[in-house]
């Protein structure tokens, strides 16, 4: 049996899995409301949003360790059986969240659900750099993308609809059962690499090879081999480390809506959690447009004649600089119906930005590294969503959360910094 466009079922199926990982981590920000009354009703409201971000915080320092330990496992293991052990197992930490009963056992179910989601982001940009050719990457980073963007938009509004029939700690058990229900198709599917796989036809396997192969200047093929440096020598590459810095700057923007959009909307506008559910889902929208928008506008300029290099930092330019007015009118956004808008504004310059962000180790290295500087890039993206999420109770005890989005947008700059600065030229690095 031969599959067309086998690739796009992949990318697919990753998506999914995204969506997934995206309903399974928002169930405690949408629930919480509902957690505190029962298992912490005694406690006022600033300690209240202390415990949530300190569950918060436990979860991301696990899923920043979690994102360097599986960019190894896929190297290792390949993607096939990498997933299988990441989604199984964050399935199970979901569940296990309806036997919580404190702030302990919260942090513990946590911490495992952060190390194994962690693996979805180097799995799919292994996956990535395994199933397409350089120049459909960002697209197919995007279509993976928006599936975090899709889950946002899904999440919230379906947990708070699940709350109608059945309990918080039922829901955990709902929304962890999906994560099994995925590893049928996956198993199934995705048997092999392409080179090998017993579905793939012919002339899709050899335009996956060749477009993946290296090319000079001129355009031609080039026989150098692929970059795959050791540990060390990776991180002696002022290269890595502007993918590095991109990422530890830009991704704390994604997780201070990821974490407090539920939170604000019930300290700012007084909702629970049914009003959430009408609300919340809206800056997901921009976020899922986003990630569309940035792998097409890098798939057009590519095909255009655009290098790799031009390409890359005008998406990731252009999407922070969306991002920059945008956090700074969320000083005063007014109605509710506004402030999520402008969330979204935020979230679609986020999403257009980052799926580029994400393609560059898979730009910089070959297939066999790819995984261990995604991995290290996730893992300092996460340690700088801890800090930020650590800070936001603080930032926001008066109940204003005008200094966090100003954060945001001093982030929005670094990460615009990083790569025009650390990665001169986006292209193949080469042995020094």
């Amino acid at each position: 049996m031969k599959l067309n466009g086998l690739r796009w079922w992949v990318i697919a199926l990753i998506a999914l899995a995204t969506i997934i990982n995206y309903i399974d981590r928002q169930a405690l920000s949408v629930l919480w409301p509902d957690i505190v009354e029962e298992l912490f009703p005694d406690e006022s409201a600033l300690e209240r949003k202390q415990i949530y971000a300190n569950i918060s915080i436990v979860f991301v320092f696990a899923y920043a360790f979690g994102q360097a330990i599986f960019g190894k496992i896929f190297d290792w293991v390949g993607t096939r059986f990498g997933f299988v052990l990441s989604i199984g197992v964050w399935s199970l930490a979901t569940i296990a969240h309806a036997f919580a009963q404190g702030l302990l056992t919260f942090s513990i179910f946590r911490t495992i659900l952060g190390v194994a989601e962690a693996g979805n982001w180097p799995g799919a940009a292994k996956g990535n750099a395994e199933w397409f050719p350089t120049k459909e990457r960002a697209l197919a980073q995007g279509i993976f993308n928006s599936g975090a963007a899709i889950g946002g938009i899904i999440a919230i509004p379906l947990i708070a609809y699940l709350t109608i029939y059945f309990s918080w700690q039922m829901v955990f058990v709902v929304v962890g059962v999906m994560g099994f229900l995925w590893l049928v198709p996956w198993l199934v599917l995705v048997k092999a690499p392409p080179g090998s796989h017993p579905w793939i036809t012919e002339e899709e396997r050899e335009y996956i090879l060749t477009g993946q192969k290296r090319t000079d200047a001129s355009g031609a093929i080039s026989n150098e081999e692929e970059y795959n440096p050791s540990t060390a020598e990776l991180l002696s590459r002022k290269q890595s480390w502007g993918v590095i810095i991109a990422s530890a700057a830009i991704d704390p923007i994604w997780w201070l809506f990821v974490f407090w959009i539920p939170i604000y909307l019930n300290e700012v506008y007084g909702m629970d959690v049914k009003s959430i559910g009408i609300y919340g889902w809206v800056p997901y929208v921009g976020a899922m447009f986003g990630a569309w928008f940035g792998g097409l506008l890098a798939q057009n300029r590519l095909k255009a004649g655009w290098t790799t290099d031009k390409t890359r930092k005008l998406t990731i330019t252009l999407g922070c600089l969306i991002m920059l007015p945008a956090l700074l009118a969320m000083a005063n956004p007014g109605a509710p119906v506004i402030a999520v808008l402008i969330m979204a504004v935020i979230l679609f310059g986020f999403q257009t930005a980052i799926g580029n962000v994400q393609t560059l180790p898979s730009d910089l290295l070959g297939k066999k590294a790819v995984g261990t500087l995604s991995g290290f890039s996730g893992m300092a993206a996460k340690l700088g969503a801890v800090g930020l999420t650590s800070l936001v109770p603080i930032l926001t005890a008066d109940g204003n959360y005008t200094p966090a989005f100003i954060i945001g947008a001093s982030l929005a700059i670094i990460a615009m910094a990083a790569v025009w600065i650390l990665i001169p030229k986006i292209e193949p690095l080469k042995p020094e």
